[in-house]
């Protein structure tokens, strides 16, 4: 029966890890979006925030979650650019 909790558990924890993944993207998603908007308004903006997730994100052990890059604010910029050509 031990066995029967251990995988159990394991597949608490693995959904619990899939859960704060998702959770996690979503957030870096909204981060993206906030500093494209910043950058097409000619703000100031930062990736910290992003980076600050994707690193998070990035410690997650799983197999099927593929790593996140990080992002550079000349990235943001790059991608502004050709949103607008």
């Amino acid at each position: 029966m031990s066995v029967h909790l251990e995988l159990a558990q394991h597949a608490k924890n693995q959904n619990a890890m899939y859960n704060r993944f998702l959770e996690l993207d979503q957030q870096r998603e909204l981060y993206i979006e906030e500093a494209i908007t910043l950058c097409k308004q000619g703000k100031i903006f930062s990736t910290e925030k992003i980076n600050a997730v994707t690193r998070e994100i990035n410690k997650i052990n799983l197999r099927f979650i593929p790593t996140r890059q990080l992002v550079t604010p000349e990235m943001v910029q790059e991608y502004v650019g050709r949103m607008a050509n």
